[in-house]
């Protein structure tokens, strides 16, 4: 134990990303409107698939869940934000820094199982399309999801639980806007050297394996739309897994950025900057990637505020 251990600790202070008073009006009114955005277009994906028949079907079931853990993994972290900002304080309590890092944990895997899941099945759909229905049944479907938060909750459990023991010292400030598990490690004054070896193993196996499982289906989805004969049907093959592919590019690049802007600059402001973009932009960009280009989801939102604009007029009249 280092001089100075304080085990009893009762908060910590999250210094986000600027102390100019002048800019926390800008930066709440930025990430409130990021936020509101994200929880909205998400929402509006979930209220499509479950209101229109035509849409439950394994792809959109997936696309649900990822819409659903978008909407946790963002209010795990830019409310509490929001609030500091708004009460001047920048204190989190010991037992709140834990839960958030449990949650951030939690839905941050599932946002990466998930992507694998949904390569998964674009792969069964392209090189395997006769035997689709078949073998993505509704069980094998609930059973990917199932297993996708197990693995998702035995991580977080885990990275939380060697966190508990740990001591920390005076220096309770955290240069981030959450409590990010590295950040958290850091300021710890006692033995982190298990914690390091956990946290960077789980990394690489709950991070590489999906990633894996993704460039393997990609790589057969490749060879069999390069077998098709007409450019028409390579085209329609293409453009079932493009929305997808976009959103895997923008997972994983960000996360890549992310972890090469703070090895390169050293400075933990400039990561949390850069960590907004896996946060939070990528959650609230992802309804807009599966809608924009996706009639299903656009005709399904036009018929569900339809249907919404019909009941308001029939109950006024």
């Amino acid at each position: 134990m280092g001089p100075g251990n304080d085990t009893l600790i009762s908060e910590f202070l999250l210094l986000g990303f600027s102390e100019e008073p002048a800019l926390q009006p800008l930066i709440f009114g930025l990430f409130l409107s990021m936020y509101l955005v994200t929880v909205l277009g998400n929402l509006f994906i979930i209220l499509a698939v479950s209101s229109d028949s035509h849409l439950h079907t394994p792809m959109y079931f997936f696309l649900s869940n990822l819409s659903l853990v978008d909407i946790c993994v963002t209010s795990t972290t830019v409310p509490k934000m929001l609030m500091n900002i708004q009460t001047q304080s920048k204190a989190i309590t010991y037992g709140g820094c834990i839960t958030q890092l449990h949650f951030f944990l939690l839905f941050g895997g599932l946002d990466d199982f998930l992507l694998a899941v949904m390569a998964y099945d674009r792969y069964v759909a392209i090189c395997h399309p006769l035997h689709y229905m078949v073998i993505m049944n509704p069980r094998l479907c609930g059973l990917l999801v199932l297993v996708s938060w197990i693995m998702g909750a035995l991580n977080s459990l885990v990275q939380c639980l060697i966190v508990l023991p740990l001591s920390f010292c005076t220096n309770l400030e955290i240069p981030h806007f959450f409590c990010e598990l590295k950040e958290v490690v850091q300021l710890a004054c006692s033995d982190t050297f298990l914690n390091n070896i956990v946290m960077y193993f789980l990394s690489a196996l709950l991070g590489g394996g999906p990633l894996a499982g993704i460039i393997y289906s990609y790589s057969k989805i490749v060879s069999s739309i390069r077998a098709i004969p007409s450019a028409q049907g390579k085209y329609k093959a293409f453009s079932t897994c493009a929305s997808h592919l976009s959103v895997v590019f923008l997972f994983y690049g960000t996360v890549l950025g992310v972890y090469l802007s703070s090895a390169a600059t050293q400075s933990s402001h400039s990561s949390a900057a850069a960590s907004v973009m896996y946060t939070v932009v990528t959650p609230m960009l992802n309804p807009f990637i599966y809608s924009l280009r996706n009639r299903d989801i656009k005709r399904a939102l036009k018929r569900f505020f339809g249907m919404a604009g019909t009941k308001g007029t029939i109950i006024r009249g």
